[in-house]
């Protein structure tokens, strides 16, 4: 198979592009030359913001695109029209953001959308994601595929959620652990959402598909526990119920990344129905797993993970957490 990643230097991207090599599949990767390649792969460079950002790609043909594209939608628009016969399909990798909120739990790949436009300029993320899906599939109809991915995780992470709570708990003492315990998370490792796309791919799938483990798959709980014993950090976890830290002031997903307290947020995230997925046979690593393999990440890149520039810095700062815990 020949694989066209936009993008590949980073997290999904990254993933995506090692689970092809894996395969055998000849890789190019599209990218603007910011961070290394992996190796194996061929390169082509370019910036799809800029007026001519599009003409490395003016050549060559493909059995599938993949597409992690966050900005702006006319962007994909473009990308698909440059590339519609000279690729068999599109995976576009959206987000269950596109759906509209609140959304009740257990919301399959029907539910309610956001409005998006495939000739919007900068919006904002679900409206982007929407606008992405929707320049994919008026070029590529039912050849485009559309992974509505939820919280992800794993090793090559740039945006920070788990590598701060592992880096938090590695310097180990009192952790504030936002409770309950056993509330349920829903996520994919970046890894399982590669492999399961690229099955898809040689299977011929497309339309949409809600990809993150089953709703359950694991807690806040053993997320941490595992945070704890991967780092071998003489760490505390002092579990807080929601209505303390809601009562300091403290911000769910961006203060405490990857929790959110029982309820509408927490259902309309934590709760989509995956059963098209699974029967399409997705299967997501236990937790600790992606612990264990986020962390060693971290380690041999020297403790300190990239930053996307577009996404803010997550975490909570050690006064407050101190003030927290104290009280």
């Amino acid at each position: 198979m020949r694989l066209l990643m936009l993008g590949g230097t980073e997290f999904v991207g990254r993933a995506v592009v090692d689970a092809a090599l894996t395969r055998g599949w000849q890789v190019t990767v599209f990218h603007r030359g910011h961070h290394e390649p992996p190796p194996g792969v061929a390169v082509l460079r370019g910036d799809r913001t800029a007026a001519d950002g599009l003409a490395a790609l003016g050549r060559g043909e493909w059995d599938v695109v993949v597409d992690t594209w966050t900005g702006a939608p006319s962007a994909v628009r473009d990308t698909a029209r440059l590339l519609a016969t000279r690729a068999q399909r599109y995976v576009y990798v959206s987000s269950r953001s596109v759906y509209r909120y609140p959304s009740a739990a257990r919301l399959d790949e029907d539910g309610p959308l956001v409005d998006g436009s495939p000739d919007a300029g900068e919006v904002e993320y679900a409206q982007a994601k929407r606008g992405g899906e929707l320049a994919a599939t008026a070029v590529f109809g039912g050849r485009a595929l559309l992974v509505r991915a939820g919280l992800i995780l794993g090793p090559w992470e740039n945006i920070g959620r788990l590598p701060w709570w592992l880096r938090r708990v590695a310097r180990g003492g009192p952790v504030l652990a936002p409770g309950p315990r056993e509330l349920a998370l829903q996520y994919v490792d970046a890894r399982d959402l590669a492999a399961w796309t690229l099955d898809a791919v040689e299977r011929g799938l497309g339309g949409p598909y809600n990809l993150v483990s089953p709703a359950g798959h694991t807690t806040m709980g053993e997320l941490l526990e595992a945070c704890v014993r991967v780092t071998g950090a003489d760490a505390d976890l002092r579990w807080v119920e929601p209505e303390r830290i809601a009562a300091a002031g403290i911000e769910p997903w961006t203060q405490l990344p990857i929790w959110l307290p029982p309820g509408e947020l927490h259902d309309h995230l934590h709760q989509g129905d995956v059963s098209k997925a699974v029967a399409a046979g997705l299967r997501c690593r236990p937790i600790g797993e992606t612990v264990a393999d986020t962390w060693a990440w971290l380690q041999s890149i020297g403790g300190e993970p990239p930053q996307r520039p577009d996404r803010p810095a997550v975490g909570l700062d050690p006064e407050t957490e101190a003030r927290v815990l104290k009280g």
